[in-house]
């Protein structure tokens, strides 16, 4: 199983043996305990559930999870699906887990945008800007002429709402760098979320096992 909670601290630029910028994202990741492995017997399915960070003050109910570990309860759980054939680690797992030329999938939250536009949201055209065209970022028509008196706005009609604060993804990063002594990840390009925000390292579903 490859798997990593981590904590977004930002993005830079670094250069390659070439001489060519490479812009990374700095994850600081882990190192995550094993906290608990699901069986297909119990559970229905095989995941290891992976802690990260510390808490000070932990509910009762909360803390009674963790009953006969060492140290304060994690700060969060997020649970890593196991493949067949896969086994769980034991203790924690550290950044080494990935090496340099993989690829990853990051999964985090996206930064909040509010209410937005429909050009903002949904990439639509704005119309003229001349004075008498009375229409600039509107979202246009809403629904055509129905029998029955109006017409009628169907559902998933793409329109002005909330835009951002979502689950997002982002598949095949390459990780540039590992630095295993400050639990640190470079990966080239830009990953979901704010600085600070907690995001999800995963091995690649579309590029399993590869290298650059």
């Amino acid at each position: 199983m490859k798997g990593i909670i981590g904590r977004k601290l930002g993005m830079t630029r670094i250069f390659d043996e070439t001489g060519r910028s490479v812009p990374v994202t700095v994850i600081e990741a882990g190192p995550c305990p094993v906290v608990r492995v699901k069986a297909e017997e119990q559970d229905g399915y095989r995941a290891a559930v992976l802690g990260y960070g510390r808490v000070r003050r932990a509910s009762r109910p909360y803390a009674g999870q963790f009953k006969g570990t060492e140290g304060a309860p994690p700060r969060l759980l997020r649970e890593m699906r196991l493949a067949e054939g896969e086994e769980a680690p034991a203790g924690e797992v550290k950044v080494d887990v990935f090496a340099a030329g993989e690829y990853v999938d990051v999964r985090g939250r996206s930064k909040g945008r509010g209410f937005a536009g429909s050009i903002k949201r949904h990439g639509f055209h704005r119309g003229p800007m001349a004075h008498g065209s009375k229409y600039h970022r509107g979202p246009g028509s809403l629904s055509a002429r129905m029998s029955g008196g109006g017409g009628k706005v169907f559902k998933g009609r793409r329109l002005p709402g909330h835009l951002g604060n979502e689950r997002v993804t982002v598949q095949a990063l390459q990780v540039v760098r590992v630095d295993a002594e400050r639990n640190l990840i470079l990966i080239r390009g830009a990953v979901p979320g704010v600085r600070g925000a907690i995001v999800e390292i995963r091995q690649s579903v579309k590029r399993r096992g590869k290298k650059a």
